[in-house]
């Protein structure tokens, strides 16, 4: 078969780039004609922004592998075709030897002391519970409230910045971890992360723009309602089975959220257009966090790369995505120019991405040594700790049906796990069951 020669590819790669460039600029044109940048629906204009800067990286890197596939491009010799084989192998060598794979994880004998395993899991949950209460609570802060300059005062409306910084910190985290730990070959295709990777982009740019529409109670139940969707997806993309006990408690979480938000309809001024937007965008974030937890769940069982592996992978496909859209849309310069005129944004920034990046690991050490129940018990307490902390710090009312709704469905997410299931699963049992249970390591 003839070879694709690497000038033309790279001239059909450029070519695609470009001529996608060009065509969102005419949609982004379009759409700025028909809705209003400063009315309550301007969400809609910036997701579409965000959609069209996502495909000018998108759509040239699928050319590219497609092309490098149909001849066998990535088979060549040379440090271009090496970073080729690393995009559609996971690897740089040709050949992945079986017995590298099986001595990559060396078996751990030590048995450890209970006063050693209490302190392990106490390590574990403070991390937990400091990294991510710290991260809702500046969350909330950087996306609902004011920021003052003298008589100048504005709130920060770019999630796509936030959602940047998030992530090239937890990449930084996440490789620099990988450097100094021993892990299992990777053979994971790079380009198999991008579409888990732009699903996790748009899940947490849907999170952040929920706040500008409902409280921060109401978005950490409906992540806590998330199994459901979850469950959904589990069907469609990974032909799941589920357990009778796993619908009971799907319905009562949905009763549960029903009853939080007619208990808290009054928290959250806004006429019918921001209630319907905030909802929307939270079954925005639904959507795709299922969809990339499947995802994450099928990678895991196909390619077993480990936990940090697969967090930096997705990492670092995220950070092409968001400085791509943050690029074309000149999110760069307004992110930075608020900062500029806003010092105590940069340390919320700053704070915000360590604590997401340093509670992701905690994540991974948590699984790896207690399992997904353990874990999954630990972030439920951390929900409720977050939704109190938000209601004393920003005072968010909440009726009695309202706090019962909470009870409701923290109840079910707990009745989720029986004692049975309290087991000592393998480090890949481990990864897929938290996966399945829409928990992300990236």
């Amino acid at each position: 078969m003839q070879k694709c020669p690497g000038a033309t590819l790279f001239a059909l790669v450029v070519t695609t780039g470009i001529a996608t460039w060009v065509v969102s600029l005419i949609i982004s044109n379009a759409a700025k004609a028909i809705i209003d940048e400063n009315g309550e629906t301007a969400w809609i204009l910036r997701f579409i922004f965000t959609i069209l800067g996502y495909a000018t990286v998108f759509l040239p890197c699928y050319v590219l592998i497609h092309l490098s596939q149909r001849h066998n491009l990535h088979t060549l010799g040379g440090c271009q075709w090496r970073l080729l084989r690393l995009i559609l192998t996971g690897t740089t060598s040709e050949v992945v030897a079986e017995t590298d794979i099986s001595s990559a994880r060396p078996s751990n004998t030590n048995v450890q002391s209970l006063y050693q395993k209490a302190l392990s899991l106490f390590y574990c949950c403070a991390g937990l519970q400091v990294s991510y209460l710290l991260w809702g609570i500046l969350q909330e802060k950087i996306m609902t409230r004011e920021y003052i300059d003298g008589d100048k005062i504005e709130r920060f409306t770019d999630s796509q910045f936030l959602v940047f910084v998030n992530r090239i910190l937890a990449f930084l985290f996440s490789g620099i971890y990988l450097l100094l730990t021993h892990q299992n070959v990777h053979r994971t295709p790079l380009y198999k992360y991008s579409f888990c990777s732009v699903s996790n982009t748009l899940s947490s740019w849907c999170q952040y723009e929920a706040l500008k529409f409902v409280s921060f109670p109401t978005q950490v139940l409906a992540k806590s309602a998330k199994v459901i969707p979850v469950m959904l997806m589990g069907k469609l993309v990974s032909r799941t089975q589920y357990k009778n006990y796993e619908y009971t408690t799907a319905v009562l979480i949905s009763v549960g959220m029903t009853a939080f938000l007619l208990g808290s309809s009054g928290d959250k001024k806004g006429n019918n257009v921001t209630t319907v937007s905030g909802a929307v965008l939270l079954c925005g974030y639904l959507i795709f966090d299922s969809f990339t937890a499947n995802w994450q769940s099928a990678l895991f069982k196909e390619h077993k790369p480990s936990s940090v592996q697969m967090m930096c992978g997705v990492n670092l496909m995220s950070c092409l995505f968001t400085s791509a859209s943050l690029i074309q849309q000149g999110g760069f310069f307004y992110s930075l120019s608020f900062a500029a005129r806003h010092p105590i944004f940069i340390m919320d920034c700053l704070l915000t991405a360590i604590s997401s990046a340093s509670g992701q690991l905690f994540i991974f050490a948590t699984i790896s040594k207690f399992g997904p129940v353990v874990f999954t018990i630990i972030m439920t307490v951390r929900q409720g700790l977050s939704i109190l902390l938000s209601c004393l710090l920003y005072q968010h009312h909440l009726s009695s049906l309202g706090i019962l709704g909470v009870f409701i469905v923290f109840l079910a997410i707990f009745l989720r796990f029986k004692p049975t299931s309290i087991t000592l699963p393998t480090a890949k049992e481990r990864s897929i069951k938290v996966m399945q249970q829409g928990e992300r390591f990236d």
